[in-house]
């Protein structure tokens, strides 16, 4: 198991033995991810102990940052197979409903002003996602572009330094920005972003549609689809867990011919 040694060892201040073995929590959790149930639903007959059981490691992981390192090294493993494209990036941003209201919560300029989130994502070539970032869901996607590809970590599994960069950053008209486009060209990142008031570019539409099936494979995780958890922090972790995921469906998938 890829995350075995990752995962923490059991707090020695902690009363008494671990109640569940990690592999059950971890399995408790991805019920959770798969399901959205509430924590105090979780079924005892599945064997993974209680909801809180489950919920506990969930917040000690997160702490340790458990699931981001699952996620780069998962995103090593693409690479080294090749399986990453890097000569564009795409951003995007998807609206989700905070049903508990939170840090990370705002109006909903898309959903009749109501409390959401917004996820913002950036993805390679192939639709991998790379990095996801929440906020509130009145804050614009333009807002988010440096922060999305400064946040991609150092991706090793090929001769020489990690890379972090893609070639190109292609992005629809809510990144339409000179600053940012300067600041990209900075990181020797060409931007191929639409402006305002003009038409779209050519095939931009085309290339573009990775990151929405990214968004489509991410909240298929059905607890990605609303943020329920207060703490922005458990809900990023079950957003680089659900990345992660995606990565090794990808690597288990059979090579074509």
């Amino acid at each position: 198991m890829l995350i075995e040694p990752l995962l923490p060892p059991w707090p020695q201040k902690s009363p008494g033995p671990q109640p569940v073995a990690d592999r059950l929590c971890l399995q408790g959790i991805l019920y959770v991810l798969h399901n959205d149930i509430a924590w105090q639903l979780l079924p005892l007959e599945l064997g993974f102990g209680s909801g809180q059981t489950c919920w506990r490691p969930l917040e000690r992981w997160q702490r340790a940052g458990v699931f981001e390192q699952l996620h780069r090294i998962l995103l090593a493993e693409l690479n080294a197979a090749g399986e990453l494209d890097w000569s564009r990036a795409c951003v995007d941003g998807s609206h989700i409903r905070a049903k508990k209201g939170g840090a990370e919560t705002g109006p909903s300029p898309v959903d009749r002003r109501k409390t959401g989130s917004r996820h913002h994502l950036i993805c390679d070539g192939r639709g991998t996602p790379l990095k996801v970032i929440t906020t509130a869901a009145n804050v614009n996607d333009v807002t988010q572009t440096l922060t999305l590809v400064d946040g991609i970590p150092p991706v090793a599994g090929r001769p020489g330094r990690p890379r972090r960069r893609p070639d190109s950053l292609l992005g629809d008209k809510g990144y339409d920005s000179n600053r940012h486009r300067e600041e990209l060209r900075k990181r020797r990142i060409l931007p191929v972003i639409s402006r305002k008031g003009a038409p779209n570019i050519k095939g931009l539409g085309k290339l573009r549609y990775d990151v929405k099936q990214t968004f489509a494979l991410l909240h298929q995780f059905k607890r990605l689809a609303v943020c329920w958890e207060r703490r922005i922090q458990l809900h990023d972790a079950f957003v680089s867990l659900a990345c992660g995921l995606i990565c090794w469906r990808r690597l288990r998938k059979p090579k074509k011919g």
